[in-house]
């Protein structure tokens, strides 16, 4: 028996990274899985390696994306349980804000924040027809954008607004992950990643299944008691104040 039997799960930017670990976790739990992306090519290769899956092209920072999202699983699956709005992008982390450029500074807001309200908003509604459920906003413990500042402050406001309906919200915060995203920040240049890892309490970055786990008990009843909270999965960095030895 899974954790996820008989739920149905849609997950953002689920073609690659942590989202597709969890497309993958998350179907082997038992779940139904809209495996939502960008990039078709990716999806579709996640969504096929899902037990039962189905891939649903989406950009989160339009609403009428987000909702043909939401009502496709709706119509294929009968309703929606999970939603696990992890579609996000980041600027080169080590650029000053003195040379970022407006446009991608907008970018990364229109993602990582409206996106997340966007899919908040039109995937709620679908939780409620079904009695309740899990929303998982995935933000960070590092400050990398602003958007994420906002993201949780708006996950903590969502927890107490839906928590009498049976609607749980929480941020998932994970710390550096070894995604294609970051790691394309790193390129080719080791010294880059070895002024990061030096800081790691475990000196390594998290692999994207590790995070996903986080997310698995979210998403699953093991956790019908959490709403509200600021879910840590960062291998202590957050705990950290003196780089170890």
């Amino acid at each position: 028996m899974g954790r996820l039997d008989g739920k149905v799960v849609v997950i953002t930017g689920a073609g690659s990274g942590i989202g597709r670990e969890a497309a993958l976790l998350f179907s082997e739990e038992g779940a139904s899985v809209c495996v939502a992306d960008v990039s078709a090519e990716q999806g579709e290769q996640t969504a096929a390696e899902c037990r039962d899956a189905f891939f649903q092209r989406v950009d989160v920072a339009a609403g009428d994306s987000v909702a043909a999202m939401y009502a496709a699983a709706n119509g294929r699956y009968g309703g929606i349980d999970v939603l696990y709005n992890n579609a996000g992008i980041s600027p080169n982390d080590d650029a000053s804000i003195l040379e970022t450029e407006e446009d991608a500074w907008q970018r990364v807001q229109d993602v990582n924040l409206k996106g997340v309200y966007l899919c908040c908003r039109h995937g709620i509604p679908h939780l409620l027809a079904r009695g309740g459920g899990s929303v998982i906003n995935v933000a960070s413990q590092i400050s990398y954008s602003a958007s994420k500042g906002g993201v949780l402050s708006m996950s903590r406001e969502l927890a107490v607004q839906f928590a009498r309906q049976g609607v749980r919200v929480n941020a998932l915060c994970p710390g550096p992950v070894e995604t294609p995203l970051l790691l394309g920040i790193f390129g080719d240049d080791p010294a880059a990643y070895e002024r990061r890892r030096v800081h790691l309490p475990m000196g390594r970055l998290a692999k994207p299944r590790e995070i996903a786990q986080g997310a698995l008990f979210l998403a699953s009843d093991d956790s019908s008691y959490v709403s509200g909270a600021t879910f840590l999965v960062d291998g202590g960095l957050t705990a950290a104040y003196v780089t170890p030895e």
